[in-house]
């Protein structure tokens, strides 16, 4: 039917069905590429080329800052190791029963203040709490001729208010320091290890010795001449003179006279060195022992070079 429909046309009909082809074949070439389809719009639409030289120049500031900030970390862990034990050790003295038994027993604070031990003893309590609370001003008291009356003078209790401000920044300190170590060593060697055990133990071998060193020094000046080095200390450490007390009438010098605070810096100092000297054999031994394991890291690296230059 088609073929008589086609033939009875004539020309006319042959020229209509090949525009039909021709028609559908422009269609399927559109539908086929996808530039023709929409235009020149895509090729507007097309990403930049990226830049090698600008990716690689971001990757080195990438690794500069992070350098910066690892060596500045480093610094700050060096400073602080030393401070972390002073401060450490600052604090549990201050805090102990012991020390102040020492000083009323080594010192005969019951004969010098005539206070009885139990007054003496309930006061000592009271120092360490008020150390570690939020009062502003240290009250505690004792029988004295017979008669309830606090132990200190009001001179006394400024000095003891100064006293707390110092304590406070030395707790303030030492919470700062233990944290930032404990976080260094976690954050850098544990977590994201960028480092290895043994950068650590060599690090902190470096921090002692300077720690050992600022110690020492202090250790010697004190030794050769505490009266003076103590009186330095009260001039730098407070901003006036209410520490200027009198051993015949003030109960505070008469509890914790100038002798037994050059035994309890020496004590301290002793500690310190002690602990320092703990944590130095630690890392001395563990370097020893990883002798191996560095050689086979720096073989490894070796070997790793030499093949990629090969290649």
């Amino acid at each position: 039917m088609a073929w008589d429909v086609l033939a009875a046309d004539g020309p006319r009909a042959g020229a209509r069905a090949r525009g039909v082809m021709q028609s559908r074949c422009d269609t399927i070439s559109v539908m086929s590429d996808p530039e023709l389809a929409v235009g020149a719009a895509p090729l507007d639409k097309a990403d930049p080329p990226v830049d090698n030289n600008q990716v690689a120049v971001a990757g080195r500031q990438g690794e500069t800052h992070m350098g910066f900030a690892r060596s500045l970390a480093t610094i700050l862990f060096i400073v602080a190791l030393p401070i972390a034990i002073i401060t450490t050790n600052v604090r549990l003295l201050m805090n102990a029963p012991v020390v102040y038994d020492y000083a009323f027993d080594r010192y005969d604070a019951t004969a010098s203040t005539g206070l009885s031990r139990s007054d003496l003893d309930t006061c000592a309590a009271e120092l360490r709490r008020y150390f570690n609370n939020g009062e502003p001003t240290y009250y505690c008291t004792v029988t004295e001729n017979g008669l309830p009356a606090p132990i200190f003078s009001a001179k006394e209790t400024q000095h003891m208010e100064d006293v707390k401000g110092l304590v406070t920044w030395v707790n303030l300190l030492q919470v700062i320091t233990v944290m930032f170590v404990v976080a260094y060593g976690v954050l850098f060697f544990v977590w994201s290890k960028e480092g290895s055990l043994r950068e650590l133990a060599g690090q902190s071998l470096a921090s002692l010795l300077i720690g050992g060193l600022v110690v020492g020094a202090i250790g010697a000046f004190a030794a050769v001449g505490f009266e003076a080095a103590w009186e330095r200390f009260h001039e730098i450490a407070f901003t006036n003179d209410n520490w200027l007390l009198n051993p015949r009438t003030d109960h505070l010098i008469q509890m914790f006279p100038e002798a037994f605070w050059r035994d309890t810096v020496f004590i301290m100092g002793a500690l310190t060195l002690l602990e320092a000297a703990l944590i130095a054999a630690v890392s001395g031994i563990y370097l020893i022992s990883t002798k191996g394991e560095r050689r086979q890291i720096a073989a490894s690296i070796s070997v790793s070079s030499s093949t990629s230059q090969a290649a």
